[in-house]
């Protein structure tokens, strides 16, 4: 029932109407049978046409974390993604491998590190020396010592504040490089807007697509979660530009009560979103969205590493403290020219 509370009007009736069925043949009752078969007919009808609508938005196109099978990264699978040096690598870890962990989008780059540098073996993704726990889990587990090194964008500012409390100082290593896009449904008209547009947007200035060249339709601006990159990543852009109140909706929780979370991105003609371009355009291959242009700049690899594109920024190797022996030579060799032709080959771009 998590996240669909319009399924218990529905649920609710039926077990009614159970009930009623089961009164019935157990006392033999005919008389009033086919009235309340009538009455039970129609009140599922109608407890149906409320739940269809609710079913319908629930089950469109999303795109979040879970969209992707991270299981086809594994850096030693036999149908792995990952992608390979032209030749052995320099610097290999045979021992005390440090634990790392990180942001689906980053998993495919830290993935073909470790497959270019660890012992070939099968790296349980939630609980090994090589894990994918997503972004906010992946700070938590470095602030709280159980990673040795995390692979992100930069923290938000809880994140920062946490690792202050327990005492730890992040170092971030940059790495690579990336853009920050925005997305509508591929049937929008918009093809682009100014980072001006975008931020009036998700201030709530702007609310209709007519007022930037798109049809008479409310904006339905969706965001991520609090301590989720490409959240960090919005609040990063929007600056000093307060961001208005998300979407939500309705979660069931185990406790019987109804909280509101923060709405998954959903494909309506008239949603916007925003991520990563390497995630959107290899990761997930949504055809069913269109990246956005900004100030009339395409997002891709040519415009990411020109500085055209105006929301470039870096990902980073991130250490807080750890006295494992390989992490600086480890890091050395990201910065590396092997390193860095993995960073390119996989489809980011490299910070050299």
């Amino acid at each position: 029932m998590s996240g669909m509370p319009f399924l218990i009007p529905f649920i609710v009736v039926l077990y009614i109407s159970a009930g009623f069925y089961f009164t019935i043949r157990f006392f033999s009752l005919k008389k009033p049978k086919n009235a309340i078969y009538r009455i039970l007919g129609v009140t599922i009808a109608l407890s149906l046409i409320y739940t269809i609508p609710g079913f319908y938005e629930k089950t469109r196109a999303t795109v979040q974390d879970g969209d992707v099978d991270t299981y086809a990264y594994a850096p030693f699978s036999k149908a792995s993604k990952v992608v390979s040096l032209s030749e052995p690598s320099t610097y290999k870890i045979e021992d005390n491998l440090p634990i790392i962990d990180g942001a689906t989008a980053l998993y495919p780059v830290y993935s073909a590190f470790v497959k270019a540098v660890y012992p070939e073996k099968e790296y349980d993704q939630y609980d090994s020396e090589v894990m994918s726990n997503r972004t906010g889990q992946a700070y938590d587990n470095l602030i709280n010592g159980d990673v040795d090194m995390i692979f992100a964008l930069a923290p938000s500012d809880a994140q920062l504040n946490r690792a202050k409390d327990q005492g730890r100082e992040l170092k971030l290593t940059p790495i690579g490089k990336e853009a920050f896009v925005f997305f509508v449904n591929a049937k929008n008209p918009v093809t682009g807007l100014t980072t001006d547009e975008v931020k009036g947007i998700y201030s709530g200035e702007i609310t209709n697509w007519k007022e930037v060249g798109g049809k008479d339709k409310t904006i339905r601006a969706f965001q991520r979660p609090e301590d989720s990159g490409s959240q960090t990543a919005l609040q990063q852009f929007m600056g000093e530009v307060p961001i208005m109140d998300p979407p939500v909706e309705d979660i069931a929780s185990l406790m019987g009560t109804i909280v509101d979370q923060v709405s998954d991105y959903k494909n309506f003609n008239n949603a916007m979103g925003y991520t990563f371009r390497y995630y959107s355009t290899e990761m997930t291959q949504n055809k069913r969205i269109r990246l956005l242009a900004l100030n009339d700049v395409e997002p891709t690899i040519e415009t990411i590493r020109s500085g055209a594109y105006p929301i470039t920024g870096e990902f980073y190797a991130i250490t807080a403290g750890s006295e494992n022996p390989h992490l600086e030579k480890f890091i050395e060799w990201m910065l590396s020219e092997q390193g860095q032709e993995i960073i390119e080959k996989t489809g980011y771009v490299s910070i050299q």
